[in-house]
């Protein structure tokens, strides 16, 4: 007899070997945005630029997630997760992974970078590589701007071992008393308020063959302060200096619900990591001798695992500043945003004889966006050209009345935050949601915060136990004898200067079921609803997990039925074990199912019988990958959404997130092209194996070159002109 079909062997989704290990796999991406800095295709300084985004990364993965599983060690929690493994295994992991990746940057940076630097006239030193004039030069420098704030803190019997600031750059040093042979150890920070890389002048810098001056020559400032210890110890004897570098725990948690004021206790917990949490990671150069690294160990709690030696130079974070060089042709080309074309036609009556009325100017703009919804994908588009120059004309509009929005992170000189001022000055209603617990943005926000209450901005902080992540914007307009309301539902915070570098999504529409929608949204978030449902919102925590599985599910049982079956998501993250279940069912049923996920990846493609119908891949390149984008084929009905959520616990459990369905047929139309695109990428994809490793694609020889940033930027190039 045959087996019946309940008789089938079923898979238990909740075994270890179906997930990928989500501090692994983050690993993995910032492996893929070390290659672009290795990748002899990246124009050179933009190789730096990687690698010093590549260090950026792992300070901040330390800080935060290294912290946490070391926390997590201390307390005896031994929470497995959805791969198996417990915090203490995991640090394992993370640092066999590790490892290699930091030896592989540092050898690059200094048998490669450093060579092609000098060829183009760049050359960053060592102090013992200098002349005698040189040498003079650092001598005067350093006596003059930095012996001045240098503090060396000794250890002895009478000072104790100094305390050490998160991501502090430092020189052990240790010197000997002449007369008895004692040695004394002591600390000097290397000063964050000097350069890291010092000039020297054209006139002492290296000339070439022909006589020509280097275009920049310098040395690293700890090394001029290591050659001048003298100065600082005088009548010693200095034994050994060596650079180290320290990162401390950073995260903050505050205990909202007995928290009476919700600001004042993020600004308590700020000060704390001011101070600094423990020590997770010391980086030191590796001639260090084992005396000398083994006690700063002991005072600092440390185990060998926390411990990494350096073949180079530390803190390669600073190499960013070497972007700043006027050397465009080692950069990739210049790229402005366009205005796309409803905005240009905006923009074109705006700059009629004669000039408009502020009236004439909204009308034009509103107008546009009562006639159809639409999109603007950034930076591809000018983000102060859009929304921006949206919200600020609500603000001097006299026909607006309310305005209302989320704000997650913006930057230091936000002319969006002086537009709320604006508008609230001008009288109109101006409610905006400011998320001060977003992660190493709490200051500035908080700042934000005060600044608008004083401007009689309504300021809430959000719901008690959740994020707000939603990047939503409500203009209510009064228009005749109706009103009108006008959304902008995003992907991207609105940041104008992330907005030139991360790419993000944003829809304009008047349609009154999302007006409605964003109005009950508000009121959630500033009063006392507890909204359950909405019209075309997905909402989290409401319904966003729910109708994603649904939409899973769907395209699952109409496979199931032989019919046509597809699914393709673009996120930053994909981590959610119940998601992640769902896709594998969707696969087994014969799902095609595409996933453009540029960072964490746990579920595993291409395994047999579970999630052969499954391609992953990754687009690292110019721009940083960060909208979000899902589509159900729906039985060529098909559905197609964009929104600020990954499919993470975190988004779809404890934050306040807005997904929104697309119903204009163009916007749809170009949203599919630009997820076609991305998955036809030969140049910027990598594709995710079953064994967790990723393998870039490589165009055929002679064969096209398909690159989405290079793509979109023409296209976009194309489609309108240059602002």
């Amino acid at each position: 007899m045959s087996k019946s079909k309940a008789e089938t062997p079923t898979i238990d989704f909740k075994d270890p070997e179906y997930y990928f290990n989500r501090e692994l796999s983050w690993l993995e991406f910032n492996d893929r945005v070390l290659h672009e800095a290795i990748d002899s295709r990246t124009p050179l300084l933009e190789r730096l630029k990687f690698m010093a985004i590549f260090s950026s990364n792992l300070d901040e993965f330390y800080m935060v997630r290294v912290a946490g599983l070391k926390q997590q060690v201390e307390a005896n929690v031994n929470k497995l997760t959805a791969d198996g493994r417990d915090p203490s295994q995991q640090l394992t992991d993370i640092s066999e992974r590790l490892r290699p990746m930091i030896c592989k940057q540092d050898q690059h940076f200094e048998e490669v970078l450093r060579g092609l630097l000098a060829e183009e006239k760049i050359h960053l030193l060592n102090y013992t590589d200098l002349n005698v004039e040189q040498r003079t030069y650092l001598q005067h420098y350093y006596e003059d701007h930095v012996f001045p704030v240098l503090t060396p803190l000794a250890v002895d019997p009478g000072h104790p071992f100094p305390y050490i600031s998160n991501l502090s750059l430092n020189l052990a040093v240790v010197v000997q008393e002449p007369s008895t042979g004692d040695e004394r150890f002591a600390r000097i920070k290397v000063p964050k308020v000097l350069p890291r890389f010092v000039q020297f002048p054209k006139e002492l810098g290296i000339y070439d063959e022909k006589g020509k001056p280097a275009i920049w020559t310098g040395v690293p400032l700890e090394q001029i302060i290591a050659h001048h210890l003298e100065t600082l110890f005088p009548g010693m004897t200095i034994q050994e200096c060596y650079p180290f570098r320290i990162t401390r725990n950073a995260d903050i948690a505050v205990e909202e619900d007995e928290a009476d004021d919700l600001l004042l206790a993020i600004q308590k917990e700020l000060r704390k990591r001011r101070m600094g949490g423990s020590v997770v990671r010391m980086e030191i150069d590796d001639s260090a001798t084992d005396q000398v690294r083994g006690m700063l160990m002991r005072e600092m709690k440390l185990e060998e695992s926390d411990v990494h030696q350096i073949q180079g130079l530390l803190g390669l974070g600073d190499l960013m500043s070497f972007m700043s060089l006027p050397l465009p042709e080692l950069k990739e080309p210049k790229w402005t945003p366009i205005v796309p074309p409803p905005f240009e036609r905006y923009r074109e009556s705006e700059n009629a004889e004669g000039g408009l009325s502020v009236e004439e100017k909204s009308e034009s703009l509103f107008g546009e966006i009562r006639k159809s919804d639409l999109l603007v994908h950034h930076p591809y588009h000018s983000f102060s050209a859009t929304i921006q120059e949206l919200v600020e004309l609500a603000a001097v509009d006299p026909k607006v009345l309310a305005i209302k929005m989320t704000l997650y992170r913006t930057s230091g000189d936000s002319p969006i935050i002086n537009a709320l001022i604006n508008a609230a000055e001008n009288g109109k209603q101006v409610a905006v949601l400011v998320e001060i617990k977003a992660r190493f943005d709490e200051e500035n926000n908080i700042v934000w915060a005060r600044k608008l209450e004083k401007s009689g901005v309504h300021v809430v902080y959000g719901i008690v136990g959740l994020k707000t992540h939603t990047k939503t914007t409500l203009i209510v307009r009064q228009e005749d004898d109706k009103i009108h309301r006008y959304v902008h539902i995003g992907t991207g915070n609105y940041n104008p200067k992330t907005a030139n570098l991360y790419t993000d999504l944003g829809l304009f529409s008047c349609r009154e079921a999302l007006g409605a929608d964003l109005t009950d949204l508000f009121n959630f978030l500033t009063g006392h609803s507890r909204q359950r449902s909405y019209r075309k919102l997905l909402v989290a925590p409401v319904s966003l997990r729910d109708r994603m599985i649904v939409l899973i599910q769907r395209e699952r049982d109409r496979a199931k039925k032989g019919e046509k079956a597809r699914i393709i998501a673009k996120m930053n993250a994909l981590v959610d074990p119940k998601i992640i279940q769902n896709l594998y069912e969707a696969s087994q049923a014969g799902v095609e199912i595409d996933l453009i996920i540029r960072g964490i990846c746990c579920l595993r493609p291409g395994l047999k019988g579970v999630s052969d119908n499954i391609r992953v891949v990754s687009v690292i390149g110019r721009f940083l990958e960060h909208s979000r984008i899902f589509y159900f084929y729906n039985q060529g009905e098909e559905d197609i959404y964009i929104g600020s959520a990954d499919w993470m616990q975190r988004n779809l459990d404890r934050r306040i997130e807005a997904v929104v369905p697309i119903d204009d047929p163009n916007i749809f139309q170009e949203l599919k092209e630009i997820l076609d695109l991305m998955l036809s990428d030969n140049r910027q994809a990598w594709e995710l194996q079953p064994d967790g490793h990723y393998i870039q694609r490589q165009p055929e020889e002679d064969g096209e070159v398909i690159s989405t940033h290079e793509t979109l930027m023409k296209k976009a190039l194309d489609s309108s002109t240059v602002t």
